[in-house]
């Protein structure tokens, strides 16, 4: 089995050499493919093939929820670096994937999904108002989260679908021992808050 990179503008695929000669996935790979693809190019990666913890490109459709507005420079703001590992979860088809791409290009890897279980440097949590009890998920994400790492709870704005209020998200820390610190617009359709962590050592 190969994997195609499938070009958002169109033109020929590419494809991972590795895998189209072992037919399944390879060391010999990036930790995923997608991160060998310039900036404007999706990859389509079978879910049966990707490595534990790695968040499914294959769920990377062109359906997807895009943004032209606040996103790009908006993963900048969260205070991510070169090298770190983020963690994500909440991860549904109205995530702002021009977010995504932009904090997976400052930090050189692919986001790690819900189940990834070695320690991370950061967390960003997709939360709409019927996805849940958020403290529970603020929990999850503290169990592997490094000393000083950095919590993000993406929530859609006022008005979108979904929308969670502030007084919600800093209850939901509370009970997770967090505390909701700065809020500001990250995407066209999402507004970011950042939690305050008490972390965990290596």
């Amino acid at each position: 089995m190969s994997v195609t990179i499938d070009p958002i503008g169109g033109g020929p695929g590419h494809v991972c050499p590795q895998l189209a000669a072992a037919g399944t996935w390879s060391p010999a790979c990036p930790a995923t493919t997608r991160a060998r693809v310039p900036v404007g190019y999706r990859s389509v990666i079978e879910r049966a093939h990707r490595p534990p913890g790695v968040v499914s490109d294959g769920r990377n459709r062109r359906d997807v929820a895009t943004s032209t507005g606040d996103a790009p420079q908006g993963a900048g703001r969260l205070g991510y670096t070169t090298g770190q590992v983020v963690q994500e979860f909440g991860y549904d088809d109205d995530v702002d994937e021009a977010l995504r791409s932009g904090l997976e290009e400052i930090t050189g890897s692919a986001l790690v999904d819900e189940d990834y279980d070695d320690v991370v440097d950061g967390v960003i949590i997709w939360h709409r108002d019927d996805d849940g009890d958020l403290a529970d998920t603020l929990v999850d994400a503290l169990t592997v989260l490094d000393d000083g790492g950095l919590i993000w709870v993406f929530t859609p704005k006022p008005g979108r679908s979904g929308h969670v209020g502030h007084d919600d998200i800093q209850e939901a820390g509370t009970t997770a021992g967090l505390h909701a610190t700065s809020t500001f617009s990250i995407a066209d359709d999402w507004s970011a808050t950042r939690m305050g962590s008490r972390g965990r050592g290596r």
